[in-house]
């Protein structure tokens, strides 16, 4: 067989020859702009183009900060097919966090929004590799700014050379993009894709049983292309020719649902708490959602009551997925077997509610105390990944030993396996409540709570207890017409029948929010300090 090298100089060279017509669409600060692949191509090859005369090197590091839409979609292409290394930094986290980022990857220019460019210049002079700011914008001038040297992102375009010829002897193994984990604790965790990687991990996309993304779909990446890479889809979908809708900077679940209803997009993807949004302004509103085939969710576990009034009520397929940013980040994905479209809806919903079974291409094994755990739905190990779209250390970081151990990543996710191979996500190895020398799942506990009609979100965590060890402690969201109807009483009486006794939560607090992580997770570390500190003052 021939060893031709697997780059991402092949997907962007086929939607120009293959997809001239197919369009990008781009919501800007200034609307919506519409693209062709030929445009969004030679647009690339300018970017491209430009940035080597800045001084950008094969292997030098490119920093995007920058929102879902059409420019950063050519920095995704133009910077690894020119040798350089892609580094999306996510924009919400702290400029600490941002800085120490920048200097680790030792990014040599960024891209920026110039919406972004206040918490950049609080950033600046700490920066220790940058030596070139170009500012995204669709003002024919540059803003003011202290950075420098500055330039004009489309300047720079239009004074490059359009017919840019990406180098050809690229190797599949060199790296051409990072990502840095969102941390909850210590400073974010560097990971390297190569170009094998991202090649292979957005073939799995493709695949039918995966996530099926053809020629034929309109995609909408909500996750934002800052957070491991929109999960793939904006490199799967040049490759294959799939139309993209790119929803731009501070979206709503209003502008999502237009978005869906005018473009008939077909695939889009986010985390739980986007869904748990459109699934509001859907109750609220009237739209047309006809169009789509699949909403993909992962991130966190999505709720099982999310997902039944998607499906039943609003006749929206769901498909669960999981991964990681040291993932790419496809693992497993929710789909039925032939065999199991016959089952009931509630029988299907039980599915739908796991996370799924492996994408091929990988291995996994789920190791619990005394080795690896039984396929019976109950028995609970900690998921270890490997494959060739999974990383093998985070970049320059000792914290490498933990994660990685004889070829395998190991998660730090709690799963149970069932007899048909389906993962359900248990909790995270830190998050689990250890009751009485017994485990209690906050995950479980969550989605529980969250199927109460008057539950908008939920979040379980442990507090010290002298006797038992821990004991789990739900905070919750109520739907805004039912505050101050709704007692804590009716939901502990609502989860009774659902769980163990000892399973049920010592206390339900009501918030008027919960606190998220950059990438929309619940942030389970300031919450255990803020219930700790009002149990306190309650004591």
């Amino acid at each position: 067989m021939m060893n031709t090298p697997l780059t991402m100089t092949q997907m962007i060279r086929r939607a120009e020859k293959y997809f001239p017509k197919k369009q990008v669409i781009s919501r800007t600060a200034k609307g919506i702009q519409r693209f062709t692949y030929k445009e969004i191509g030679e647009r690339t090859r300018r970017l491209a183009d430009a940035l080597q005369k800045l001084g950008v090197e094969r292997g030098d590091k490119v920093g995007t900060l920058a929102w879902t839409h059409h420019r950063h979609l050519e920095a995704y292409f133009a910077i690894p097919c020119s040798g350089a290394v892609l580094h999306t930094i996510n924009i919400r986290l702290s400029p600490q966090h941002i800085t120490y980022i920048i200097n680790h990857a030792e990014d040599q220019v960024l891209l920026i929004d110039s919406d972004i460019l206040p918490l950049i210049e609080r950033c600046a002079e700490h920066l220790k590799t940058v030596k070139a700011f170009v500012i995204m914008t669709d003002e024919d001038e540059l803003p003011e700014t202290t950075l420098a040297p500055v330039y004009h992102y489309e300047k720079l375009l239009a004074d490059a050379n359009p017919s840019y010829e990406y180098p050809d002897d690229i190797d599949e193994n060199t790296p051409a993009g990072m990502c840095y984990t969102s941390a909850t604790t210590g400073n974010p965790k560097g990971v390297v894709y190569s170009h094998r990687g991202i090649y292979l991990h957005s073939m799995a996309l493709g695949m039918a049983d995966s996530a099926a993304v053809s020629e034929k779909d309109i995609a909408l990446p909500v996750v934002p292309m800052f957070h491991v890479n929109a999960w793939g889809l904006p490199f799967a979908s040049v490759w294959f020719g799939t139309t993209l809708v790119l929803p731009g900077p501070y979206f709503t679940p209003k502008l999502i649902a237009e978005l869906i209803e005018q473009e008939k997009v077909t695939i889009t993807a986010g985390v739980p708490t986007i869904w748990l949004g459109l699934l509001k302004e859907l109750d609220e509103g009237n739209y047309d959602m006809s169009s789509l085939r699949a909403i993909l969710c992962g991130g966190s576990a999505a709720p099982r009551g999310m997902i039944q009034a998607f499906e039943q009520k609003h006749k929206i397929p769901f498909m669960h997925a999981y991964g990681m940013t040291e993932t790419s980040p496809l693992v497993v994905i929710s789909t039925f077997k032939s065999y199991q479209e016959q089952l009931t809806d509630e029988e299907k919903l039980d599915i739908k509610a796991k996370q799924g079974i492996l994408v091929p291409g990988l291995e996994m094994k789920v190791i619990g105390k005394d080795g690896e755990v039984a396929w019976d739905g109950k028995e609970m190990g900690e998921l270890t990944i490997r494959g060739p779209w999974i990383a093998s250390e985070y970049y320059k970081d000792e914290r490498t030993e933990e994660g990685f151990r004889d070829g395998w990543l190991y998660t730090g996710d709690v799963v149970t396996v069932d007899e048909e191979g389906f993962v359900k996500i248990v909790d995270r190895t830190k998050d689990l409540i250890k009751s009485g020398g017994e485990w209690i799942s906050s995950v479980d506990l969550e989605n529980a709570l969250m199927a109460h009609e008057a539950v908008f979100e939920a979040a379980v965590v442990a507090v010290p207890h002298e006797q038992w060890q821990e004991r789990p402690v739900a905070c919750v969201v109520l739907k805004d017409s039912y505050i101050g109807k709704t007692t804590k009483e009716e939901l502990r009486e609502f989860l009774a029948p659902q769980f163990a006794k000892w399973w049920l939560p010592d206390e339900i607090l009501f918030l008027k929010e919960i606190p998220k992580t950059s990438v929309g997770k619940f942030l389970k570390r300031a919450l255990r300090d803020s219930v700790h500190e009002e149990l306190r003052q309650k004591n």
